[in-house]
């Protein structure tokens, strides 16, 4: 059960990022949407979680870094992609 919690944690905050990206507006790649969640607030949220002493406990600072950190991959993503296609 906490698996599928944070699959969806991960695939609903990679749509956030997605929509202030402005991505939004083609429609949500859920595809992206959950492995930017993921793997953002995996490497956000855990540097940002022990940069501010909060330790690997479930914090606000957490969140913040996992939105960040998705945030960060999905602009990435684009940025490549975008590159890509226009070679």
């Amino acid at each position: 059960m906490l698996i599928i919690g944070i699959i969806l944690f991960g695939m609903l905050i990679g749509a956030g990022a997605q929509l202030v990206l402005g991505r939004g507006a083609k429609g949500i790649d859920w595809g992206l949407a959950i492995v930017a969640g993921l793997v953002g607030s995996f490497v956000g949220g855990l540097l940002i979680s022990l940069l501010a002493g909060d330790g690997l406990d479930f914090r606000p600072s957490g969140i913040i870094g996992s939105i960040v950190g998705a945030i960060l991959i999905t602009a990435g993503w684009m940025w490549v992609k975008g590159r890509s296609t226009t070679t």
